[in-house]
């Protein structure tokens, strides 16, 4: 324990902390070698010494972290608290070295051991806590709101499997366990004073208290406990550092000790084992129901314990007066996922807290705030009636009575209208009624946004445009953004010395900045120091893919890549489409115009999706035939990258030249990767869909490679969609339909594409794949003439950098915080 002394001395210095509690970084390394890790030897694993490094540098963020939660914990400013079932955090410790300006400092204490930084960096696995994009862009949000010192806390599950680490085993996709816990996380501190107990199951009973007032109990419940485990995210070299709390799901009892002694083991611990099912693994396969039932116990999961976890620090600091709990606080719900916070936050309030049903109503519909990711109605998450009923038999009477205030209200502003009471009911009736959790989410929460321009507008004409009618005010738009601390900074360190060099370093705090290039653009000299950075970077890729490919790129061709979750509206089929276009011109001598191309595709395709992972079997196949056959030794490569992950993008990102973007308009609402490859110099092929639209925008209609229709020509495009007579008329696509379906990619297993190419041929097909293929091949070969023009090429690239401003995380969370939170920085510990 500190003495009266050191913990004065504790709390009231944040400067001399550093320098009078911990010694020198290579110090501090062997410390936790040592006294935290008990390794004495010399030959120590490059693992232990990445815990080594990462409790070190901890140490030094948890001196600002404990002075941020104090600035916090005694703000009067509005607090944030951010619900998501992702956060793909990719690795902590360069972020946080990048964060606290501990660079040089690291290297030069690793140098002192003989190691590299980037070899101690291998060995800290991707933190297994999303699926792609939706938690991507949480990761993101978080690091913003730390660099402008936001109040802001993340709200998450700590799995102890992330998403499938997946391998290609004869073409085709192979899921395995992703035990990214397996060696501990040295970023995470755990909190069990904090620990939360979760309902499921059971009934509700009322009756009349010792005053006469009414009260509602849920009983006969299922319990189990939910233990915080608090991660810090640092803010810029600003003495930040914020908070993601995780939840791990714990038996309120770890075994039954009667079971035990009677020599039953396995049902002594089953309590246990379903409890930790909870947090076991993101996302289960719900195509049963029993994933169904899985998936709801982990949002239910999620946002019970962060609800409580918000409540008892209110009640802690003001008692029972929740007068001003809306006005000082809101949840941010990122999705559909933690849509069930609005009648859990209800049930709190009333059945724990004792407030009659239009207080609480009033509070939670003042502090929800709701961000749709998917203009996809399937995507829209629907719980059954039945599902809902037996594990969370409270929280549907409380919707229930949500929707019936709801609807009487809409039956006053438009008597009669009975159509529009059945469209936007909370409920969908039927033989199975479901509760649409959209709709929920949108009738408790005053705000609702969109994540891009174009997305934003399709919700308010399409997918919720009778909420639009009633609530116009409750809709805005707040386009995405990524940090570029990481997306720039971190990943691409030899375009930021070029930066820091050329514009000098504000541009980490404000991406704006990067608009000093523009002038450059035309500039020989730094045209040749942009690509020999590019050149470099290639070189990089072409080494990590051959790493875990085999296949060789040369890094003089250009490097086309599409990087993102395996997806039928995201088009990777369109891509591989082209793929065998261009090898079908080059094995009939038809190379006039083509450069030498080097096509990288990768994402996982979810377990249960099973054209998705059809899709990357066709992949595998086609870059099978196409690189081992002789006539494209030098004009053609395709790869499927394998287990595609945070790290292996800040690989890919840099040194990638054509970012494919090429989703059916309509269907993607923003995209994240557009971004990232923008950024760092990556020319944009596309359709006008998600932030397409906005990065062509930014960079000007010269410096993107448009194609396909916009989303109103899809509309009108299916009235008369016809495939077949598109491949009829024209030669190319002829061409490419009879190798894949002739079997040309699959002699060794004849028919196995068939529903693929089937899916192309019908009239129904909603993604309009054939029907953009012609356009996607007249705007390859417009990029295909840029890059065979390296001086206009490198122009452009620089100009789309010079204008990726508009999409860094910092402007996104900025936003937020003036327009939908009403958010202002702590500093200075004032409110």
């Amino acid at each position: 324990m500190l003495d009266q002394k050191q913990e004065s001395k504790l709390a009231n210095s944040n400067n001399n902390l550093s320098s009078e509690l911990l010694a020198s970084l290579p110090e501090e390394i062997r410390r936790h070698l040592y006294f935290t890790l008990g390794h004495f030897s010399d030959k120590i694993d490059s693992h232990y010494y990445y815990q080594a490094l990462a409790n070190a540098i901890r140490d030094r963020v948890t001196t600002h972290w404990r002075t941020t939660r104090k600035r916090f914990a005694e703000s009067t400013n509005r607090k944030v608290h951010y619900f998501s079932l992702e956060f793909l955090l990719g690795r902590s410790l360069n972020n946080a070295i990048q964060n606290l300006g501990l660079d040089e400092e690291s290297r030069r204490a690793l140098h002192a051991y003989g190691l590299k930084l980037e070899d101690i960096e291998e060995a800290e696995p991707d933190a297994g806590l999303g699926n792609g994009g939706l938690g991507r862009l949480a990761a993101c949000f978080l690091d913003s709101c730390a660099n402008l010192e936001l109040p802001v806390v993340g709200y998450g599950i700590r799995y102890e499997f992330g998403m499938f680490h997946q391998t290609i085993k004869d073409g085709r996709q192979v899921e395995g366990p992703d035990h990214w816990l397996r060696d501990g996380n040295p970023w995470e501190i755990e909190r069990p004073e904090d620990t939360r107990t979760i309902k499921f199951y059971g009934h509700t009973r009322r009756g009349l208290d010792e005053n006469g007032k009414s009260f509602t109990k849920w009983v006969g419940t299922h319990d189990l406990l939910a233990v915080p485990y608090d991660m810090p995210i640092p803010g810029y070299k600003n003495e930040t550092v914020n908070t993601l709390r995780l939840w791990k799901a714990a038996a309120t009892d770890v075994f039954n000790l009667e079971e035990f002694n009677s020599g039953n083991y396995p049902d002594a611990v089953v309590q246990k084992n379903n409890a930790e099912q909870i947090s076991m693994v993101l996302y289960p396969n719900d195509a049963s129901e029993n994933g169904k039932e899985l998936r709801l116990k982990q949002q239910y999961f999620l946002v019970s314990s962060s609800l409580q976890d918000v409540l008892a620090k209110w009640v802690e600091q003001h008692g029972e007066d929740f007068t001003k709990f809306g006005e000082l606080n809101c949840f941010q719900l990122n999705d559909t996922h933690p849509a069930s916070a609005v009648p859990e936050l209800m049930r709190l309030l009333m059945d724990e807290h004792g407030l009659s049903w239009d207080e609480a109503w009033k509070i939670t519909s003042n502090c929800m705030a709701y961000t749709n990711h998917t203009l996809l109605p399937e995507a829209l998450e629907r719980w059954s009636v039945g599902l809902f009923s037996r594990l969370l038999p409270r929280l549907l009477e409380i919707i229930f009575e949500i929707n019936e205030r709801f609807l009487a209200d809409v039956a006053k502003q438009y008597p009669g209208d009975m159509e529009l009471r059945r469209r936007v009911s909370l409920v969908e009736e039927g033989d199975h009624p479901h509760i649409r959790m959209a709709y929920l989410s949108i009738v408790g929460s005053f705000s609702v946004n969109g994540v891009a321009a174009l997305h934003t507008e399709l919700l308010k004409s399409g997918l919720f445009s009778d909420f639009y009618a009633m609530w116009p005010k409750k809709f805005n738009n707040k386009t995405n953004g990524v940090t570029q601390r990481r997306w720039l900074s971190h990943c691409n360190p030899e375009l930021r010395d070029l930066l820091y060099e050329t514009i000098g370093t504000e541009w980490e705090s404000n991406l704006e900045q990067m608009s000093k290039l523009l002038p450059l653009a035309d500039d020989a000299a730094f045209q040749a120091k942009w690509a020999a950075v590019k050149l470099k970077n290639k070189k990089r890729l072409a080494d990590y893919v051959l790493s875990n490919t085999g296949v060789t790129f040369d890094p003089n061709a250009m490097f086309d890549v599409q990087v993102k979750r395996i997806h039928e509206y995201k088009r990777q089929l369109l891509n591989v489409l082209h793929v065998v276009h261009l090898y079908d011109r080059i094995r009939r001598g038809d190379t006039s115009g083509m450069v030498p191309r080097c096509v990288l595709i990768g994402g996982k395709a979810a377990p249960g999706y099973h054209v998705a992972k059809l899709i990357v079997k066709l992949i595998n196949n086609v870059a099978s035939v196409v690189n081992s056959d002789p006539k494209t030794k030098d004009m053609l490569k395709l790869v499927f990258f394998p287990n595609y992950r945070v790290s292996s993008m800040e690989i890919i990102c840099p040194g990638t030249e054509l970012s494919e973007q090429i989703s059916t308009a309509g269907k993607e609402a923003s995209g994240t990767g557009n971004m990232k490859f923008m950024m760092n110099g990556a020319l944009t092929i596309g359709t006008l869909d998600g932030a397409n639209i906005e990065i062509r925008e930014q960079a000007g209609e010269d410096n993107f490679f448009l194609f396909g229709m916009d989303a109103a020509g899809v509309v009108e495009a299916k009235k008369s969609y016809n495939p077949d007579a598109i491949i009829a008329g024209d030669d190319d696509i002829r061409r490419v339909m009879e190798l894949i379906e002739g079997g040309h990619f699959n002699e060794a297993e004849p028919g196995i594409f068939e529903l693929l190419t089937k899916g192309l041929r019908n009239p129904q097909d909603q993604w309009l794949t054939i029907g953009d293929f012609r356009s996607y091949i007249d705007a390859q070969v417009e990029a295909e003439a840029a890059y065979a023009d390296q001086k206009k090429w490198n122009r452009m690239s620089i100009i789309n950098s010079a204008t990726s401003g508009w999409f860094s995380s910092d402007r996104t969370i900025q936003q937020y915080a003036d327009e939908i939170w009403n958010a202002k920085p702590l500093r200075d510990g004032k409110a």
